[in-house]
């Protein structure tokens, strides 16, 4: 402690690159300080630092880490609390470029597995970038030594000190309550849960906080089922269970069809605090939201399922195009979503192509088969439902057609579920419809293709550059992987993350092992499960990098599959 502060006196006004000095690590009452990486210019990226606190110091008790859901909620917890500690701090410490600037990785609404806080056995650590002050150039020593002895020692009282057992007891209590419902969806063959009260609209569209007078979610009557969850005390939980198979959810416009679909893909897949709103709404974790996404790259896709005979004989056994069209991007995205071991779709016809989802019986009667390259969605639903166990849950207000195929129907009215399967059965006898569909089986040799180790190029001249810029875009060498189309990458951590994985795949020449891409895909998810995320750190065996989320598969999968520069085998 007393030789952090002589160093920063003895450097106080000289070159900004004397803070180079400070790398190491220094004794605090009840903590240490690892100063793992220091800028080299006020304007640059902020410096690193871990803060060390021993468990005799704070302690993580050991049954909140005793599985991995309630330390990943006890860490996501404790990194919220940082969070709002160095709001409060804001502006304490004045310079130039980044002086002063203290940040943790701020969890969003949904409780992610991430690097800020890791509670080891006997220790828990905090990942923390700081901008060390600067007056223009030079070292602002008296601003440093505000910054390590009076600002840090008060973000840290505020927090991780602060934070009440019983605050902790109550999100491992959400962790197990978490788990309890996905056994029991796994066990009734379940792929959605929605509770009821769950308020499902978000604030604004730049908003993720939960709609304040919302009509609150209330199950249909046929579909409200009832979950006992931890501890023993609460009340047993009730709501709309969804089964396997194909779901249909229609109703008039803005009745909260999307609403529901949407609450699905985000609520449902990642869990979220308590107070979102969606904390007890869950669905499939290997559900993938499908779209068209014009203008995609697709390499080597097998897409002849859907499109086949399409002009000038373009292959779609190995369907390859820089500027894919509503259609076959959908398509495209569909075969990726299973190859990665998709086992729900989530598909709303608001962003789905057409074509691809429906072509009645006046034009089939009109353009003959022969004439038509796209098999529609509509005549495989069943198929990958029966023959690959995917299911779909698929939101449809313009198309009765979809009512043959469908196993259960859910209407929205007045942001209500009703189920109206039998209605809809009633309507099916009263109006039959003559289109004809496919017998067709699907394809089946998805699960093959092998991308090269050529495949990424991280060169930029003589740099290796792998970056990535936002929510969705990432810069790989002269090349940008765009993403926009990817709606369950839901933070700036992932996509760091799935950047880095990139940079470590070249890194390790991990393509030369030549494994398809699920396996690839296993592989990540293993190592992520046994070495954390850290095994990604830009600052390998220097910082763990604190600003990493972890991406699920399907997103990892969706990166790699839209690089520009991919060769596949």
């Amino acid at each position: 402690m007393k030789h952090l502060q002589h160093l920063l006196r003895n450097i106080d006004g000289k070159g900004y690159k004397g803070y180079k000095s400070l790398q190491g690590s220094y004794s605090f009452d009840q903590y240490e300080i690892a100063i793992d990486y220091v800028q080299g210019d006020p304007f640059a990226a902020p410096s690193k630092i871990r803060i060390i606190i021993p468990n005799e110091n704070r302690e993580i008790k050991e049954e909140w880490k005793q599985s991995k859901e309630r330390s990943v909620y006890t860490a996501d917890l404790l990194a919220r609390s940082i969070a709002e500690a160095i709001q409060k701090e804001s502006n304490a410490s004045k310079g130039s470029g980044k002086s002063g600037l203290i940040y943790v990785d701020k969890p969003g609404q949904e409780i992610l597995e991430r690097t800020a806080v890791q509670l080891k056995q006997d220790q828990m650590i905090i990942c923390l970038s700081i901008g060390l002050p600067a007056n223009g150039r030079k070292i602002n020593g008296k601003e440093a030594e505000k910054l390590f002895f009076t600002i840090l020692p008060s973000i840290l009282k505020n927090s991780v000190f602060a934070i009440s057992d019983e605050d902790i007891e109550k999100r491992v209590h959400l962790a197990d309550q978490h788990l309890a419902i996905r056994q029991k969806m796994k066990d009734n063959n379940w792929i959605a849960f929605i509770a009821d009260g769950a308020i499902l609209p978000r604030a604004s569209g730049i908003s993720d906080k939960p709609l304040t007078k919302a009509v609150p979610f209330e199950s249909s009557e046929e579909n409200r089922v009832e979950i006992a969850v931890p501890p023993h005390q609460v009340q047993p939980l009730t709501g709309m269970a969804i089964k396997k198979g194909i779901s249909l959810i229609v109703g008039g416009g803005y009745h909260g069809k999307s609403t529901l679909l949407q609450a699905l893909e985000r609520g449902g897949v990642y869990h979220h605090i308590t107070g979102d709103g969606r904390e007890y709404v869950l669905t499939d974790p290997n559900a993938v939201k499908i779209r068209a996404e014009d203008g995609r790259q697709v390499t080597a896709v097998n897409i002849s399922a859907f499109i086949n005979d399409l002009p000038q004989q373009q292959d779609t056994q190995r369907f390859t195009t820089e500027n894919a069209s509503g259609s076959t991007s959908q398509a495209t995205n569909v075969v990726e979503a299973i190859e990665a071991s998709a086992s729900t779709l989530l598909i709303d016809e608001d962003t789905s192509a057409t074509n691809f989802m429906i072509r009645d019986a006046r034009m089939q009667a009109l353009v003959h088969p022969d004439k038509e390259p796209i098999t529609p969605f509509i005549d495989k639903i069943k198929q990958l439902r029966d023959q690959l166990a995917v299911s779909t849950i698929l939101v449809m207000g313009g198309s009765g057609d979809y009512f043959d195929v469908a196993d259960e129907v859910i209407m929205m009215d007045q942001y209500k579920p009703y189920n109206v399967t039998e209605k809809v059965q009633e309507i099916i006898q009263q109006q039959p419809v003559s289109r004809q569909g496919t017998d067709n089986p699907f394809v089946e040799d998805m699960n093959q293709r092998i991308f090269l180790p050529n495949s990424l190029n991280v060169h930029k001249g003589k740099k290796k550059k792998v970056q990535a810029k936002s929510l969705d875009t990432i810069f790989m060498g002269r090349t940008t992987i765009q993403l926009q189309g990817v709606e369950q990458l839901i933070d700036p951590s992932q996509t760091r993350t799935i950047a880095e994985i990139l940079r470590y795949m070249e890194a390790k020449s991990v393509l030369k092992e030549g494994k398809p891409l699920t396996e690839l895909l296993n592989d990540i998810d293993k190592l992520i499960d046994q070495a954390g995320l850290q095994a990604f750190s830009p600052f390998p065996n220097q910082h763990p990098g604190g600003d990493l989320a972890r991406p699920r598969r399907f997103e990892i999968a969706a990166c790699l599959n839209r690089m520009r520069t991919a060769k596949i085998k």
